[in-house]
Formats: C-alpha cells, sequence, structure tokens
C-alpha cells in the first residue's frame, strides 16, 4: 500500500512526506499515518480560483481510495468591531438587548461579553441569553443589571475588546398612599385640613422620572365654635314664706351652652331669711297689695304699648308694608310680613302665590322686579329712603328682615313662581360673605342636544356643510352608484359627550355622526372634523375613534399611524378623514409631554342686570372650535348677550397650572365691581377635561349714577407659567349706541347641502384628465405620488396606492382642505410645477375640454 498528496492539484515530491506505521490492539492490523508541512509561504504565494487545498490518495493491489479536501487558510482577526455594543437607559423589569457583531476573522471569532472586566456566564442566570448572534439579551432588567459591558472577540490569531457600552436600570418613582386627613387647623371657625404622600413607592433612582401631581391636598374645614353657657340675671324675689324666707332664681339660658361649650359655673337658685331674724306672721294682705299693684302697672304699659304700634302702622300703610316693632328703624332685625298687594303699587313678590315652605335652595342676585312701575316704586318710594342700607333677605315663607348694612344686597330662594318672568336676561352675583369664585358650565342652560342637516346626493356627488361648525362631508362623483340617491344627514353631538376619557386622554374634537350606517360608498368620501389642539406630533398623540353599535368607543387609527383603510390629514385646525363606512366619529389626544397645547377661544359677553345700575359681564373660555363657540352664541342670544370684543386664542399648556381671569382698569368714581370678584382662579383639570362644556366666569359690575353709559376696562386671562391674552372692552351700555361685533368672521354656505357639479371646485372634465395623467406610471416620477407630494401630503402613501384611481382620492382631498379658497392657486401652483416636464399634461387643449370648464380653469389660473 502507498499513500501520497496531491495539493491544488498536484502531487507533492515523496520527500516531504513523513510515514511513520504502527499497529492497531485491538484488531491487529497494521496502521499507516503520513504528513506533510504546508508553510505560510506557499498559501500566499498560491494564486488560484479557490482556497489552498491538499488530498489524500492511497492505493493497493486491491484499489485506490481518495480523502476529501482540506482547506488552508491564513488566520487573521480585525481590529475593529463591525457594530459596538450601545448604551443604554431602561426601565427596571425592561428588556435590555445590546448588540455586538465582531470583526472579521478567520477562522470566525468566538464572542465573550464582560460585565465591570468580569466575565458573564448566562448558564448561571437564567435572566441573561448570551447565545443569540453575538447579541446579550437580559430579559427583565434589575438594579444589580447595571454596570459597563464589554464585548470581547476572539480566535487563534488574537483578542478584540469593544467599546463599553454604559446600561442604566433606572426607576421612576411612584406615590404611597395618601395619609389620614389631618384635624382641622382651626379650633373653631373655617379653617383647612391636609393629607400628604411622598414619591417611595418606589424613590426615583438612577435618573428615573419623578412621581406626577401634588404631593400635598388641602380642603376647606368648618368646625362650629363652642359656647360657653351664661347666666341669665337673677330673677325678682318671691314673696315671703310662713318660714320667713324668700327665693330667686336665675337660668343658664344667656346664652346656653351650645357646641360642646362649658355649662354655666354657681348656684341657680339662692334663698335667705326675708324679715332679718324676725318673723311676723299676717304679712300676707301686704304682700297682695303689691302684686295687684304691679299687674295694674303692667296692664297700663301693655295699653300704651299697642297705641304706639297702630298710630305707626297706620303712617306706614301706604307702602303695603306690615312693621311689628318700631325698633327696625333703630338698626335691630326685626320681622315684617307682606300685605296683600295694593293696586298701583306691586312690590317683588305675587300676592295670589302660596308660599313653599319646602324649599332649601338658595337664589343670589338682583330682585327683579315685573314692570318699570315696580322699579319706580322700589328705588324712589319713601320707604327706603330713609333707609338706604337696609339689607333685605327675601325667604319662601314671605317673611322679609330689615338691617342695617354697608350697602343694598338681596338675597332670596328660587322657587317657580318666586320671581317674575317678564325680563328673561340672565344674571350672576356673588354672596358677599363666600369668597369663592362663582364658576359654573352651560350645561345648567336650557340646549340643543344636537346639530343635525340632511341632503339627498346621487351619483354626481356633492358636499353636505353644517354652517359655522367647521364640519363638512364630502361626497365624491362615482360615490354612489348610478341611478340611486340617498338621503345623507350629519349631526353634531352638543349634549355630554358620550366619550369618555382614559387616563390622560382629552376630547379635541365634536362628536360627529354621518350616515346612514348601512350606506355603502365605492369611493372614499371626506369628512372634516375641527379639532383644538396645536398640531405637533413631539407634545400629542392624536387618534381617530369611532363608537360601535353597542355605544363603545374604539380607536380607529393613530393620526401618525400607516393605514390602508383609512386616512387622516391633520391640518391646524381640523383633521380630514378619508373613509368608507358611515358612523359617529371623534378625535382624542394624548400628551406626551407638558407642552402639548390645548387651543381655546375667550369671548366676553355683557348685558344689564335687572338692577339698573349693574351690567353683568361673563368670559367664556371654550374648545377652538367653531362649534363649541356657536354653542356659546346660541345660549347668549337666549340670554339677550352681546359679544363685547373680538374672540381670541389662549394656547393652554398641560403643565397642570391653574387658569386666571380678573377684570382690570375699572374707571374709578364711575364703576365698582362686586367684592372679592376682580379675580377668579379655574382649576387645571376643569379646563383642560371640560369635553366641549363652555366654561364661563361672571363678574358683576355697578354704576355709581344713571347718567354713565360708556364701560371701558380690561379682562385679563393667563395660565399660571403660561400664555397670557388681554381683551380690551370699550362699549356702551345702551344697545342703541353699542357697536355691533360679528360672531363669525366667515360665514358658510346658507344652503348647507350641495350636489353635482358646483359643489366641487375642480371642473369634472379637468379632473378626469388629471387623473387620466397621473394615474398612469411614468419614467420620470411624474405620477399620483408626486401629485400628493406637491400638495404636502407625504405620508401613508400605501393607502393611495390601494385606490383604483389615486389621483382622484387625492383631488378629494384637496377639494376636502380647500372648501374656503376662493380659487385654484395651490393647485395650479402643483401642476405647473409638474407640468414643466411632463409634456402629456402640457398638451391639454381647448378641444379636450368642456368650453365652461376651460374659461373657468384660464380664470383661476389653472
Amino acid at each position: 500500500m502507498q499513500i501520497f498528496f496531491k495539493c491544488n492539484g498536484e502531487w507533492v515530491h515523496q520527500n516531504e512526506h513523513v510515514s511513520e506505521e504502527s499497529l492497531d490492539e485491538s484488531s491487529g492490523l497494521k496502521v499507516r499515518e503520513v504528513f506533510i508541512n504546508v508553510t505560510r509561504q506557499q498559501v500566499e504565494d498560491f494564486h488560484g480560483p479557490e482556497d489552498y487545498w491538499c488530498q489524500c490518495v492511497a492505493w493497493s493491489h486491491l484499489g485506490t481510495s481518495k480523502s476529501r479536501k482540506a482547506s488552508v487558510r491564513i488566520a487573521y482577526l480585525r481590529k475593529n468591531f463591525e457594530q459596538d455594543p450601545q448604551g443604554r437607559e431602561v426601565p427596571i423589569e425592561g428588556m435590555i438587548v445590546l448588540h455586538c457583531r465582531p470583526p472579521e476573522g478567520v477562522p470566525a471569532a468566538e464572542v465573550e461579553w464582560l460585565k465591570n472586566e468580569e466575565p458573564i456566564d448566562s448558564e448561571q442566570d437564567e435572566n441573561i441569553d448570551t447565545r443569540a448572534d453575538h447579541n446579550l439579551i437580559i430579559r427583565q432588567a434589575r438594579l444589580s443589571d447595571s454596570g459597563n459591558y464589554t464585548c470581547m472577540a476572539a480566535n487563534i490569531v488574537a483578542k478584540r475588546r469593544s467599546l463599553s457600552a454604559t446600561v442604566v436600570v433606572y426607576v421612576n418613582g411612584g406615590w404611597s398612599s395618601w395619609t389620614e386627613w389631618s384635624a382641622c387647623n382651626v379650633r373653631c371657625g373655617r379653617g383647612w385640613q391636609k393629607r400628604s404622600r411622598t414619591c417611595t413607592n418606589p424613590a426615583p433612582l438612577n435618573g428615573g422620572a419623578f412621581c406626577e401631581g401634588m404631593s400635598v391636598q388641602k380642603i376647606t374645614c368648618t368646625s362650629l365654635c363652642p359656647v360657653d353657657g351664661s347666666w341669665e340675671v337673677w330673677s325678682e324675689w318671691s314673696v315671703c314664706s310662713p318660714e320667713c324666707e324668700h327665693l330667686r332664681i336665675r337660668e343658664c339660658t344667656a346664652p346656653p351652652p351650645r357646641n360642646g361649650g362649658k355649662f354655666c359655673e354657681g348656684l341657680s337658685q339662692e334663698s335667705e331669711n326675708c324679715t332679718d331674724g324676725l318673723c311676723i306672721l299676717g304679712i300676707e294682705n301686704a304682700s297682695d297689695i303689691a302684686l295687684y299693684s304691679g299687674l295694674g302697672a303692667a296692664v297700663v304699659a301693655v295699653a300704651v304699648l299697642v297705641i304706639g304700634v297702630t298710630l305707626y302702622r297706620r303712617s306706614q300703610s301706604d307702602y303695603g308694608v306690615d312693621v311689628i316693632d318700631s325698633s327696625a328703624l333703630t338698626g335691630g332685625f326685626q320681622t315684617f310680613n307682606f300685605k296683600t298687594v295694593r293696586q298701583g303699587n306691586s312690590l317683588l313678590l305675587n300676592s295670589a302665590m302660596q308660599p313653599d315652605l319646602t324649599v332649601s335652595r338658595t337664589y343670589s342676585g338682583p330682585i327683579c322686579l315685573q314692570d318699570p312701575l315696580d322699579k319706580e316704586l322700589m328705588t324712589e318710594s319713601s320707604l327706603f329712603n330713609p333707609l338706604s342700607d337696609i339689607k333685605v333677605k327675601v325667604q319662601s315663607s314671605f317673611m322679609v328682615s330689615l338691617g342695617v348694612s354697608e350697602r343694598a344686597e338681596y338675597h332670596g330662594k328660587n322657587h317657580s313662581g318666586t320671581f317674575p318672568h317678564g325680563n328673561n336676561r340672565g344674571f350672576s352675583t356673588m354672596h358677599p360673605r363666600n369668597k369663592t369664585p362663582y364658576i359654573q358650565n352651560l350645561s345648567s342652560l336650557p340646549t340643543r342636544t344636537e346639530l343635525r342637516t340632511t341632503g339627498i346626493f346621487g351619483h354626481l356627488g356633492g358636499r353636505l356643510v353644517m354652517p359655522n361648525t367647521g364640519v363638512s362631508l364630502l361626497i365624491p362623483h362615482g360615490a354612489i352608484p348610478e341611478e340611486n340617491s340617498w338621503e345623507i344627514y350629519m349631526s353634531i353631538n352638543q349634549g355630554e359627550p358620550s366619550l369618555q376619557s382614559d387616563g390622560s386622554e382629552v376630547l379635541l374634537s365634536p362628536e360627529v355622526t354621518c350616515g346612514p350606517p348601512d350606506m355603502i360608498v365605492t369611493t372614499p368620501f371626506a369628512l372634516t372634523i375641527p379639532h383644538c389642539a396645536d398640531v405637533s406630533s413631539e407634545h400629542w398623540n392624536i387618534h381617530l375613534k369611532k363608537r360601535t353599535q353597542q355605544g363603545k368607543w374604539e380607536e380607529v387609527m393613530s393620526v401618525e399611524d400607516e393605514s390602508t383603510s383609512c386616512y387622516c390629514l391633520l391640518d391646524p385646525f381640523a383633521c380630514h378623514v378619508l373613509l368608507d363606512s358611515f358612523g359617529t366619529y371623534a378625535l382624542t389626544g394624548e400628551p406626551i409631554t407638558d407642552c402639548a397645547v390645548k387651543q381655546l377661544k375667550v369671548a366676553v359677553f355683557g348685558c344689564m342686570s335687572c338692577n339698573s345700575l349693574d351690567y353683568n359681564l361673563r368670559v367664556y373660555c371654550v374648545d377652538n372650535t367653531p362649534c363649541a363657540f356657536q354653542e356659546v352664541v346660541s345660549d347668549e342670544r337666549h340670554q339677550g348677550g352681546q359679544l363685547l370684543e373680538e374672540p381670541k386664542l389662549l394656547h393652554f399648556k398641560g403643565n397642570t397650572f391653574s387658569l386666571q381671569i380678573s377684570v382690570l382698569d375699572i374707571p374709578p368714581f364711575l364703576w365698582r365691581i362686586k367684592p372679592f370678584t376682580a379675580c377668579q382662579e379655574v382649576p387645571f383639570s376643569r379646563v383642560w377635561c371640560s369635553n366641549r362644556q363652555p366654561l364661563h366666569c361672571a363678574f358683576s359690575l355697578e354704576r355709581y349714577t344713571p347718567t354713565t353709559t360708556q364701560l371701558s376696562c380690561k379682562i385679563c386671562i393667563r395660565q399660571l407659567k403660561g400664555h397670557e391674552q388681554i381683551l380690551q372692552v370699550q362699549t356702551s351700555i345702551l344697545e342703541s349706541e353699542r357697536e355691533t361685533i360679528t360672531f363669525f368672521a366667515q360665514e358658510d354656505s346658507t344652503f348647507p347641502a350641495q350636489t353635482g357639479p358646483k359643489a366641487f371646485k375642480i371642473p369634472y372634465s379637468i379632473r378626469q384628465r388629471i387623473c387620466a395623467t397621473f394615474d398612469t406610471p411614468n419614467a420620470k416620477g411624474k405620477d399620483w405620488q408626486m401629485l400628493a407630494q406637491k400638495n404636502s401630503i407625504n405620508r401613508n402613501l400605501s393607502y393611495f396606492a390601494t385606490q383604483s384611481s389615486p389621483s382622484a382620492v387625492i383631488l378629494n382631498l384637496w377639494e376636502a382642505r380647500h372648501q374656503h379658497d376662493g380659487d385654484l392657486d395651490s393647485l395650479a401652483c402643483a401642476l405647473e410645477e409638474i407640468g414643466r416636464t411632463h409634456t402629456k399634461l402640457s398638451n391639454i387643449t381647448e378641444s379636450q375640454l368642456d368650453e365652461a370648464d376651460f374659461n373657468y380653469s384660464r380664470q383661476n389660473g389653472l
């Protein structure tokens, strides 16, 4: 038997072979091994189509056998890693993936991971996996996993170290439970109590975020003050008893002890000898004489009192008021009753009305009178002239209390029929002892639950517009099959929103319903919904939601998502949505940072109060959507309010700071404002999560004299550490002299439904030519994608690719965006820019177009 090597197809010289023979102990057969040496120089000098190789060939009289080829390559390991691991900051229990691609080498390098220069053994820690393509995976990050990680690559040539990657496992802070409420900080009266929590569950670690929210909460508390009892004066001594003693008593009723107060100290009864120690019998006759004398004096005093009261009542009878006690004139609080109202001198209350003694709600505001004659009687009669500073408290039992105060104020209970209905103007006042701002929502006022409009549409399509709301619906040409027509409706929910926000999510638009829900369209229709967000993908995550038949809300898509089912184009004040099914839709937003901004429209309305000297200002803060402001306008018209200044925009940040509204620069000596109402504060959550309910603050101003007819002041609306707006009020309180300010700068069409070609800005023949041009792919790229790009549609182009005519859908979106534009300038500029290098588009001639469409296009620069 002979053995030889063949390398790269050539036989190796016999002298280069080294042969050894041995005996296999198990089989007793002779074993021959042959060796050759291959040097590095030989491998480097070889230049062939494949690697340097050698093969062993053995033969004998029994035949020939060949081994497999063995390749010989030069080992190396490059210096630089193809990918170094990158540092990470991850929350606790988050997943950590560190990527490592070792340098190129022969043989391939083996990878080992080091943590803080110590090798990582994944077999001893089930939470760590280093087998996946040289990557280091930590399934659930622990605090102990923070450190510096290094990737080590090694083969027979060398070892290489990657750059170190710093991994930080952080812990976001969490609030502990609230402590119990503290005791009221005052022993009696109005005070506050607080509770607190700490950011220790867990505490923030390694740069984790601090807890959001307040660490201390305060609420007001009222404790009844204890009143210690006090003795009345001693009674007169009793008559002398047969035992020669007389008694006197006193009671603990001046005042009696209340609310845990101490009882009076001392005796309630005293007795003593009434004869200085000498008992004399038969004294009863003298006592009887004293008793009868006292009774006679009492009868005379009562008669004098009755005569005095009768004379005083007759002197006051001309005013229809029955005064029980003349001490009212001295400043004491006494009661008087309204008599039956005399003809020509009716006061506030209706004589035919029965009192409702069960009413407990309190009404605060000016007393309204039934007619001008009543006003004259109330302001000019001699009843109130000597007592101009009398406080009148009207109770539902028809009892009135008089008392001297600093200025005339009126309080009464409000129930059906108590106050006249002749004056429908609303007013709002504040109780002088209550410094809490008077803030209310318009939900308490009678409002419509929805706005609704309808139209009948056919194959030619059209546009359905809700006037002055910013909501519209575009039905494209051909969306409805030929010879079919549908009555399509659209409505806006003006009641309580059915979409309840979850967590930090807020409602940014009205709830818009379009239908009928079972209608099927062949081309997507365009629904335009106004919103109040200051659009920025860095600060907002905005979603489109749809209400199901079961009444639940489901997310259709995020505005930034890629989707082929619908398309959302977000403009600064509206969102244009391409849909293929009708239903109820709304936009919600989830603030990503504290810099997320809601746009609020602030406006001030004014009207005269029932009291001719009072003037009411109402400042509104509503979401900046036309439909929200239209609701305010409707309610103000109902109350007789007038817009005093052009509304302005306020950028309200989601930074948890409240809103302050104040009245400034009121002319002195002409006007004054009720105490404690010049500045009012609205909590952040009330504004941020208003759910489109109009929020307003009321201010009551009072003229010093009726001759003052001009009012000038400033209304400052500002967010703490945020934006501020000033409304300059300069108006006449007389309607005949007041300048009218229009509610809406741009009125929508008075015809909400437009059908056929007149509903579209782009003539149908020109639309067909554009679609035929751009729907055909072009080598120069001047296809529908270029049309979309030139019209600022740069996202989610895969949606248009699924449509039978992408250009037609793009033009429908253009129609929805530019429904208020007067011409076709933006589309003309886009087509002109594309058409400079697009011969098919530039060759449109008059003969290819309808004559009216050609003239229309030429006039509009298309």
